[in-house]
């Protein structure tokens, strides 16, 4: 519920959750309102909007029944499907859990059910696993690159980042050759959270459209298992023994799929726009390719690809001192925090070189920390390895997108995520030698 003052204190401020300038600038809003208070009640829908580094680390780092990820995709839009009453709604979510949107995935499981299921995917998207798939990473993106070196130009988003990312995890799966490119074009891009559709915005399996395909890839592998991770994934099973249902197995499959070549598509994207406005950066990292990781992650600092996830207060609690009443939807700020002054020294600069550049937040900390961010961080470095091998310069459309003291972008209208609609870069190819 938001009182009158809080209502009277930061109504100068626009709506986070349907806001176009918010959505262009979103960094913006976090710095004016983290100014005014790291933890905060927006005056919209009654969220509490946590924009310092300390506040969400203490958010992420609290153990037990107090915060639930029940809402962790959405937020509070579509409000909670129940009226919470009293000090603890532990019991009045449980009886509502599934009325909420993606309500079937992993990723607002809670307690020994997430840990359960994550173990499942940890076990799979191991660093040293997916560093075996680095020759077709290489192999993938230089075809890739292949397909418009030879125009000089391109748009990263559709022909290089998510092509990229959803052949890449494609293959990981071990989904088959002949049914890639139409899954390519099924998963489209990330549906709007301020004018998408329904199906997608607020079903509580939002990937439903993918359920037919894996359902029959997670039979195959029971029945004739691979060496894929969906293999692995088949052959899982719970610590006392038990066999996980095959409808969870393929519901962990979409997942991973889902996720697994979004998230790095946006990072991809984001860090191609830097580059392609700092020829002095492009010449030191083609010089220095060892640092293209520092490089990355100072990229998930300062333009994030997940703006924001959410808990839910099961229980009366506090963050930084704030009382927050059982029943409030608590919004996570990951590149509020990430940019904020009082843990990074000059946040607005974007320096590859800053002290503490791996503590940004951009996949979240404690249980629910992205399992997927050794898989981003290795498409990531790959992809941006062999743009910088294949070209000798690469710059910002200006027909596109406006002179560099005027440059305009379009991102996907969505309040959770960093989503560029498109990005157009033109190119000088690297000399063949």
């Amino acid at each position: 519920m938001v009182t009158e003052e809080e209502r009277a204190r930061y109504m100068d401020q626009p709506d986070f959750y349907s806001d176009l300038g918010v959505i262009a600038d979103p960094k913006g809003y976090f710095d004016r309102l983290r100014s005014k208070c790291p933890v905060a009640r927006e005056a919209y829908h009654g969220s509490v909007m946590v924009t310092g580094y300390d506040a969400v680390m203490e958010v992420l780092s609290r153990k037990g029944d107090v915060f639930s990820s029940a809402v962790s995709t959405i937020g509070p839009i579509p409000p909670l499907p129940f009226e919470p009453v009293g000090e603890d709604i532990s019991e009045q979510l449980d009886a509502h859990r599934e009325e909420i949107p993606w309500s079937a995935h992993l990723v607002c499981f809670d307690g020994k059910k997430h840990a359960e299921h994550r173990a499942f995917v940890t076990r799979l998207l191991t660093y040293s696993r997916l560093r075996q798939n680095e020759d077709y990473l290489k192999s993938l993106t230089d075809q890739l690159i292949d397909g418009f070196i030879g125009k000089g130009r391109c748009n990263v988003v559709s022909e290089y980042a998510h092509a990229t990312t959803t052949y890449a995890i494609a293959d990981l799966l071990g989904i088959p050759q002949e049914d890639r490119a139409a899954l390519l074009e099924l998963i489209g891009a990330p549906p709007s959270q301020v004018d998408g559709d329904a199906a997608h915005k607020l079903g509580a399996d939002p990937l439903i459209f993918l359920k037919e395909r894996f359902d029959s890839y997670i039979r195959k592998r029971l029945q004739d298992p691979g060496t894929d991770l969906m293999s692995e994934l088949a052959a899982s099973r719970y610590k006392d023994g038990s066999v996980p249902n095959p409808e969870m197995l393929s519901l962990l499959a979409r997942f991973v799929y889902g996720a697994g070549q979004d998230t790095t598509s946006r990072l991809i994207a984001m860090a191609v726009r830097i580059l392609a406005d700092d020829a002095g950066l492009q010449a030191r990292l083609r010089n220095e390719p060892h640092r293209i990781p520092d490089f990355l992650e100072e990229v998930l600092r300062y333009e994030g690809p997940v703006k924001v996830i959410y808990r839910l207060a099961q229980k009366n609690t506090t963050i930084g001192g704030v009382d927050v009443p059982a029943g409030t939807v608590v919004t996570i700020c990951l590149t509020g925090a990430s940019n904020d002054p009082a843990h990074f020294r000059d946040p607005a600069a974007f320096d590859i070189d800053r002290v503490g550049v791996r503590d940004n937040l951009a996949f979240s900390r404690g249980a629910h920390a992205c399992p997927g961010a050794p898989l981003a961080r290795l498409e990531g470095r790959v992809a941006i390895e062999r743009l910088l091998a294949r070209t000798a310069d690469i710059r910002i459309s200006e027909e596109h997108h406006g002179p560099a003291d005027a440059r305009r972008y379009r991102y996907e209208p969505t309040y959770s995520f960093r989503n560029l609609a498109e990005l157009h870069i033109v190119f000088v190819p690297a000399a063949q030698t």
